[in-house]
């Protein structure tokens, strides 16, 4: 559905592109992470353990940044995983301030027994798209991603 707003064919173009791709990012999110569900996961949950899984212990500001979101929402998020014994959380010694978290093996063998079928999910999802296709995007997505790094970091 294109904007309806009225504005300059710049803004109109911009805002075109903006909802397409948003609801395409929402409606393929909704798609690959649907299954999560089944193993009472939100995305961001998942998210978390799978940063651990592939990156290692990390701080809880680092994966909030890792993850795009606040840390109050990370320190939710974590509160329910650690209820559910995936992942252990510990102060870190040297600083009393960051809270260092670890995926516990409990959360390594539920994330391992998920990931075949997430990534498998993903690849089907993505097979609309040529490789090529699927190339181009990534580095389209990157350069907008990249941009919005570079506009916070003047600020």
């Amino acid at each position: 559905m294109p904007t309806k707003y009225q504005g300059s064919p710049e803004v109109k173009r911009a805002l075109d592109t903006y909802i397409k791709l948003t609801r395409a990012a929402e409606s393929v999110l909704d798609r690959t992470n649907a299954h999560l569900a089944a193993h009472n996961l939100t995305t961001t949950q998942f998210g978390v353990l799978e940063a651990l899984y592939h990156l290692g212990t990390l701080s809880q500001v680092e994966l909030a940044r890792k993850l795009l979101k606040s840390t109050g929402n990370v320190t939710t998020v974590l509160q329910n995983l650690e209820k559910r014994t995936l992942i252990s959380r510990e102060r870190d010694q040297n600083d009393q301030r960051y809270v260092q978290v670890s995926i516990t093996p409990e959360g390594q063998r539920l994330l391992e027994s998920i990931l075949p079928a997430h990534f498998d999910g993903i690849v089907a999802d993505l097979s609309v798209l040529t490789a090529e296709e699927q190339e181009t995007l990534a580095c389209l997505c990157r350069k907008l991603g990249l941009r919005q790094i570079e506009s916070t970091e003047s600020e």
